[in-house]
């Protein structure tokens, strides 16, 4: 049911996409940016369509979906003329054919096999499927994503496949409280990046650098992210979209 215009949460939501918008500038201007160089997505993992619409009321034009099922739930009653969906959370291959071409990037392909995958659903569909390739930025054992030391390799592996077009790279940091600490690891992110970038191969195009959530969006601008994936620090922390 559509919330009244004086849902005090609408107000919440417009003040918090002014601080964020004001940090991203900020972050962005001391990395030696134009704010206008960074992209700025809302998560919208468990946010009910009327708050999500609202922020796109607002300016929002770049969303972010954990979940496959989530989003092909929420998708018809979400205002998207003009907004770009992206996938982010973990994809597992049964669940490639329902989200093949029904977002505009998938970034968060952190297997050969997965890449795979998209691209023998989306041929089959007569398209060609953004996708970023996911780094494990702290090589850790419980995140997906390429080891840093051979991404390289497989970044060009997947540049081969017929049916994805790689645009660039996503990662999620470890949990830091350091924050010089923080900056060095997207740093290193940041020139990977930059490597595969001067490379020029043929279907990878280094345009998306996907670093930084609410707690260190700051931080992965000024290591070098162009777009970054705020979720909580917008919404809130216990907004539950219930799906039935």
């Amino acid at each position: 049911m559509e919330k009244s215009s004086a849902d005090p949460k609408f107000a919440d939501i417009e003040e918090n996409l002014k601080v964020i918008r004001q940090n991203i500038a900020d972050s962005a201007v001391e990395s030696g940016r134009n704010p206008e160089d960074i992209y700025f997505m809302a998560v919208t993992k468990t946010v009910a369509p009327v708050y999500i619409n609202h922020a796109i009321s607002c300016g929002i034009d770049l969303i972010g979906e954990n979940r496959v099922q989530e989003f092909l739930e929420k998708a018809p009653d979400l205002n998207l003329n003009g907004v770009s969906p992206h996938l982010i959370g973990h994809l597992q291959s049964n669940k490639v054919k329902k989200i093949v071409g029904k977002v505009d990037v998938i970034q968060s392909v952190d297997s050969v096999s997965l890449a795979n995958e998209i691209a023998k659903h989306a041929k089959n569909a007569g398209i060609s499927q953004k996708i970023l390739i996911e780094i494990n930025a702290g090589s850790e054992y419980s995140k997906f994503g390429f080891d840093p030391g051979e991404v390289r390799e497989k970044v060009y592996e997947i540049g081969e496949i017929d049916g994805v077009e790689v645009k660039g790279l996503m990662c999620v940091a470890p949990i830091c409280e350091d924050k010089a600490e923080l900056i060095k690891i997207f740093s290193n992110m940041h020139d990977i990046f930059i490597d595969i970038k001067q490379k020029k191969s043929d279907n990878i195009n280094m345009d998306i650098l996907s670093m930084g959530m609410s707690g260190d969006y700051r931080e992965a601008i000024l290591g070098g992210a162009n777009l970054v994936r705020v979720g909580s620090a917008i919404f809130g922390e216990r907004i539950y979209y219930d799906r039935h």
